[in-house]
């Protein structure tokens, strides 16, 4: 599973294997290394099957892979995923002017793959550590803004800030060990996603769990709540519960279209997946308790 770790920020001497920049500094292309981030520390490391290809470990966890060659190549499957959702709903041969928000960076593999597959697109990544967002912008020529933008920030307190209906896609991708920080889970949050969506937009999670799903049911439950129509996406495995690994939600105040064309492009992929239709989801989400803030309370009189 592709996720990100978080840990306290370190502040240690520089050690053997371990490159710092000056202060201000921008890297001149991928150099293979551990770099000191805001967060603790990442890897940079050499794709040994692709000679254009780097991955990208953060904390010890493998985050993102990029194909400095072809942003339209995507190593991890649960990324496939939600590129190939998004391009059903707005074909790619249509040019249309998508509104993205990435919630957590990354390498910006996918930012990279939308702006290839919709050239006006307008994207915004949401990157809470800005020494990665640094380095990553000097690493991968990414586009400049206006076209993709890297905002650091923590993904709900930006969210929240957002103009209502400026959206057509929101992707959350965010992860502390091995789940998504609860804040950007609620009914709560979810709420500040949909106001922030224009019609028609879609909510896209990566939903990391183990076999007792008791993750992703509640994920599924608390999404099912907050938008009248549904989707699921994953590989067999993982929707038995046989793995730990990562499934694919969405949600949208339209319509998921029974796309063939969409199943087949997700069956014929290299990890093949399934797509689940709402009624499935809402039944795979009955009995999960729904996520909500922490409710405050008024100290008595």
């Amino acid at each position: 599973m592709a996720r990100r770790g978080k840990s306290g920020r370190k502040t240690v001497e520089a050690a053997p294997g371990v490159v710092e920049l000056a202060r201000g500094a921008r890297p001149d292309g991928p150099v293979e290394g551990v770099y000191y981030i805001d967060t603790g520390d990442c890897e940079l490391i050499a794709d040994q099957d692709n000679s254009t290809g780097w991955l990208l470990r953060i904390n010890g966890v493998m985050s993102s892979h990029i194909d400095l060659a072809d942003p339209l190549f995507l190593e991890f499957e649960y990324m496939r995923w939600m590129a190939a959702l998004i391009e059903s709903r707005w074909p790619t041969e249509s040019r249309p002017k998508l509104r993205g928000l990435h919630l957590g960076g990354g390498a910006c593999s996918l930012a990279r793959y939308f702006h290839a597959a919709y050239p006006e697109a307008r994207q915004v990544v949401v990157e809470l550590d800005g020494k990665l967002a640094e380095y990553v912008r000097g690493w991968f020529d990414l586009p400049k803004a206006p076209l993709l933008r890297l905002r650091v920030g923590e993904a709900r307190a930006v969210t929240e800030t957002l103009t209502p209906q400026t959206r057509d896609f929101i992707i959350r991708d965010v992860f502390a060990g091995s789940l998504t920080p609860r804040p950007l889970t609620t009914g709560e949050f979810n709420a500040h996603v949909r106001r922030v969506l224009a019609p028609g937009g879609i909510y896209v999670v990566n939903s990391g769990d183990g076999p007792d799903l008791k993750n992703a049911r509640e994920d599924a439950a608390t999404i099912a709540a907050s938008f009248e129509h549904t989707v699921i996406i994953a590989d067999p495995a993982m929707l038995k519960g046989r793995r730990y690994g990562n499934m694919v939600m969405a949600g949208s105040d339209e319509p998921f279209d029974d796309d063939p064309g969409l199943a087949r492009r997700l069956l014929g992929g290299a990890v093949p997946a399934h797509i689940w239709n709402d009624a499935k989801v809402r039944a795979f989400a009955t009995g999960a308790r729904l996520r909500h803030d922490p409710q405050t309370t008024s100290p008595a009189p």
